[in-house]
């Protein structure tokens, strides 16, 4: 029996899911959130092997509440559900550690094949998403973490961040109490270890990498 936990902010869309899912001899409802909170709330007291999850939650994301279950639960299997389509939002679902990424017009059948797939422990993107993108996608998700020291170094990190934020060379030198100069040796450096040309790739990489807010 594969057990599953819905959690979205309406109430009619958690009623649309338990609709299409009942009467499937191996999935059952154990259960229902409306938020972030009511969700660990549940899992404190019931079982379940996979979460169906909205991304756009009130308070915590889909993806902030990802990350968590992630860490906390890490036997649970996430199914993120979602109106955004963009590769970027995919990436960082399965970046947070979901193994499903599914729209929100998804049919009966296809949701019933990907929790059955997840399940037996395979990843899933509607293929009405991936349109020829979902390989390189996991594997960018796969990547080891950007916080690895092997990849930046601390300092590098923090100026990246800086940089991401909009920050002048001036204002990071300032801030960092470090030469100008300082400031663009370690950003030339960032450049040449990530492969990026533009201080637009660097905010991009940001965003991707979790070093700064969408």
């Amino acid at each position: 029996m594969i057990r599953i936990l819905i959690a979205d902010d309406h109430q009619i869309v958690r009623d649309g899911l338990k609709a299409l899912l009942s009467g499937i001899p191996e999935i059952s409802i154990v259960g229902e959130a409306a938020d972030g909170d009511e969700l660990f709330i549940k899992l404190k007291i019931i079982e379940a092997d996979i979460v169906l999850l909205d991304i756009s939650m009130p308070g915590l994301s889909g993806i902030e509440i990802c990350r968590e279950l992630s860490s906390a639960y890490p036997g649970l299997k996430v199914v993120i559900l979602s109106m955004y389509s963009s590769e970027e939002f995919v990436f960082q679902a399965f970046r947070a550690g979901a193994s499903g990424y599914l729209p929100k017009n998804i049919s009966r059948q296809e949701l019933i094949d990907a929790i059955q797939k997840i399940n037996f422990g395979e990843e899933y993107i509607s293929p009405s998403l991936s349109s020829g993108w979902a390989n390189n996608l996991m594997k960018r998700a796969k990547e080891k973490p950007l916080s690895d020291p092997e990849v930046l170094s601390r300092r590098e990190l923090e100026i990246l961040k800086l940089c991401a934020e909009g920050m002048t060379n001036k204002d990071i030198s300032e801030k960092l109490f470090i030469s100008i100069r300082t400031v663009e040796s370690h950003k030339n450096h960032i450049m040449q270890k990530l492969d990026l040309r533009t201080t637009a790739d660097m905010v991009k990489f940001a965003l991707r990498n979790n070093i700064i807010d969408m």
